[in-house]
């Protein structure tokens, strides 16, 4: 058995020889670490495939790394990246194209880190790790996401810092911090200075699910949205983000965020229009914009930044009527702002809105007919109360206050889980159940208004917001979304009218969050956004204080574009030139290059002393004070001296000092290992503490 031990012993300790040759033992704990931090941000977009390969890998690797097993063959390592190839090859239409090569990154990195045997191995291991860091960049962009990242890729920068200097963890990891701080003021300086230069290609996206609304309504779809706490998007008005005492200037029912309009209506949803589609359709090639408002819509025009959360859409989100100068965004002739690229990632663009302008004076003949059109034989009883309506009151105006008026005098009441529609939706729904939520009213307006013969439509989007008073934002979540109805009247253009204010108008005076608490079923399981703690205001506080700082991240940095840009250099430089800012430059990077050359060792402005005999002579000081004086000792000598002079008097701080003195002479002087080296470093520390402690009593 003893012999049997050997042999394994012997075997282990060959396999580690041939890993440890090239690769030192450090070097191959940072790969152990990086590993993980470099991974643990995209296994979401990892197939389970990936994941499991992943895993595999590193468990071998560790126990390569403690000495229990061997490399993998390489036929192995070769049948699993074809067989990974294989799988991804199969699945990348479903997970999408991006994601795909992002799993074919994954694996390559794995498969490589299992089986490397030299420096160059772990340099690709290096740089793929900070490929992966970049991708997981595109889809992680908060500022906790960012800092989080950057610590990963500090970490991948220690693997390498590992193979060129032979010493502690602690020194590479200190190392590594030196690097990223030196480097912090060049990226702040290109981040600035550097043109924003637009991408040549468009990635796609890494995910396939949407979120938020859907170009298609049917009666029950909003209540699901309306069950979701999470972030839409976020709002900063000039004047509120400006305004210094962060008093809300802006009321909540003012705060109606157009997404889409629905024409078409087949007895069951709404949808856009074949013209809006087609509108949409041409607008990568025409690019259009609407004239903006002139004379007295001006008077009342509100400017403002929009930072919209990922929808994997192409909609955006605006206060009546809207208008951007943001690249990529189109003014559709329905009021909609629309992007020309899909909202894969968070997206900062700048509006300005005039509320007080009329949309549409003017009604063309198509768009007239489309808003008059209703499924045939559907909503009779609905229809004969349309009529009825038109009867009463020939004024169109008159003849949708009076149906506006119609839902606050029946028994009509707000809910989001309102009981199931039959096949004619309204009439069961007026006459029956009189039940809801927003598009339940919305839908009934509509189509008792086009059955009485005025134009109208509905509007989807959200309403309101939750104003941050430590910022001077709205954020916008996915369950305020809501829909309206849009009627036009002669003289007047397109005329919102919201059913659902005279239900419950404290959902549009006060926001959905003086509607439902906290603790109403459809958020029960969100623990932490505003209904739920909104009555506990040190954690209100905090999770307002956070959000504030998310959204300057949003603003300044995720939204830095050449606007921001040119408002930062006109602070710095005055009026913009190219030669100011070639200076700047110039003047910048040779500081950023004497302070690198500082701490690289090229110059110093004062030598540098070896902290340990920095403290040594501290201690020697401190005896010569106390009339303990022989500078011309070496520390052999003079520990000597000391403990004959003081070691029956004071035998403790005799004992320490010598102690001391061994381990500072074993630093200076003997050849050490590292594992030597951090041993004597540390006991050397002890002593001086216990010599210093020993001199003060």
């Amino acid at each position: 058995m003893k012999f049997r031990s050997a042999a394994l012993s012997t075997k282990h300790s060959k396999y580690n020889d041939e890993f440890n040759e090239n690769i030192g033992r450090n070097t191959l704990f940072w790969l152990l670490i990086t590993n993980v931090v470099v991974l643990l941000p995209l296994y979401t977009n990892a197939t389970l495939w990936s994941l499991g390969i992943c895993a595999i890998c590193f468990v071998w690797r560790v126990g390569i790394y403690l000495g229990k097993v061997a490399a993998p063959p390489k036929l192995l390592v070769t049948g699993l990246a074809i067989g990974a190839a294989i799988t991804l090859a199969l699945v990348s239409q479903q997970i999408g194209l991006l994601n795909a090569f992002v799993n074919l990154l994954l694996l390559g990195y794995a498969l490589k880190y299992i089986e490397m045997r030299q420096i160059r191995d772990v340099k690709i291991v290096v740089l793929v790790g900070y490929f992966l860091i970049g991708f997981a960049l595109l889809d992680h962009q908060s500022i906790l996401d960012t800092l989080h990242l950057s610590f990963v890729a500090m970490i991948n920068t220690c693997v390498l810092i590992s193979i060129y200097q032979h010493s502690s963890k602690k020194t590479n990891f200190k190392f590594g911090l030196k690097l990223f701080a030196q480097s912090l003021p060049l990226a702040i300086l290109l981040f600035v200075v550097f043109p924003r230069i637009p991408p040549l290609w468009l990635s796609p996206s890494m995910k396939n699910a949407t979120t938020g609304l859907s170009d298609e309504i049917s009666l029950g779809d909003i209540s699901k949205l309306t069950r979701s706490p999470d972030l839409a998007f976020r709002v900063g008005f000039d004047n509120e983000i400006n305004n210094t005492n962060k008093q809300q200037l802006i009321t909540n029912d003012q705060l109606y965020w157009r997404a889409l309009v629905m024409e078409d209506y087949d007895g069951r949803s709404w949808t856009q229009s074949e013209a809006r589609k087609s509108e949409q359709r041409s607008a990568y090639g025409m690019r259009p914009k609407r004239t903006k408002p002139t004379g007295s819509g001006l008077a009342s025009s509100l400017s403002y930044q929009v930072i919209t959360e990922p929808t994997y859409q192409k909609w955006l989100f605006g206060l009546d009527q809207a208008y951007s100068q943001s690249d990529n965004i189109v003014e559709l002739a329905d009021f909609r702002l629309f992007s020309l690229r899909n909202i894969d990632q968070r997206l900062s663009y700048q509006v300005s809105s005039y509320p007080s302008s009329v949309l549409d004076p003017f009604l063309l003949p198509y768009s007239k007919r489309t808003n008059l059109a209703l499924p045939q034989n559907t909503n009779l009883k609905t229809r004969e109360l349309a009529a009825q309506f038109a009867q009463d009151y020939p004024q169109p105006e008159q003849r949708i206050n009076a149906m506006m008026r119609y839902f606050a005098e029946q028994a009509f009441y707000y809910t989001l889980s309102p009981p199931r529609l039959g096949q004619q939706q309204v009439d069961d729904f007026l006459f029956t159940n009189q039940a809801g939520f927003c598009s339940h009213y919305a839908s009934a307006l509509v189509f008792m208004a086009r059955a009485s013969g005025i134009p109208a439509r509905m509007v989807a989007g959200y309403q309101g917001g939750e104003y941050n008073p430590k910022a001077g934002y709205y954020s916008v979540y996915q369950y305020m979304a809501h829909a309206w109805t849009e009627v036009w009247i002669k003289g007047k253009g397109w005329v919102r009218f919201d059913p659902t204010a005279m239900i419950a108008p404290e959902r549009i005076l006060d926001g959905f969050d003086a509607t439902f608490t906290g603790q109403d079923s459809y958020l029960q399981d969100s623990l932490f956004t505003s209904l739920q703690v909104k009555n506990i205001p040190w954690l209100n506080d905090i999770r307002l204080q956070l959000a504030s700082v998310d959204f300057y991240w949003s603003v300044w940095v995720l939204g830095f574009d050449e606007q921001r840009k040119q408002q930062i250099l006109s602070k710095l430089l005055g009026e913009v030139t190219s030669s100011k800012i070639i200076i700047m430059m110039i003047i910048s990077f040779g500081l950023i290059a004497l302070v690198i050359a500082y701490f690289a060792g090229v110059f110093t402005l004062q030598p540098k002393q070896d902290p340990y005999i920095k403290r040594y002579k501290q201690i020697r000081t401190k005896l010569a004070k106390k009339g303990y004086q022989q500078d011309t000792l070496p520390a052999g000598a003079f520990a000597e001296y000391i403990d004959q002079a003081i070691g029956e008097k004071h035998p403790k701080l005799a004992e320490n000092f010598n102690t001391m003195s061994e381990h500072f002479i074993a630093l200076q002087y003997q050849p050490l290992s590292v594992k030597q080296v951090v041993f004597h470093q540390r006991l050397f520390k002890r002593y001086f503490r216990k010599v210093k402690m020993n001199l003060l009593s």
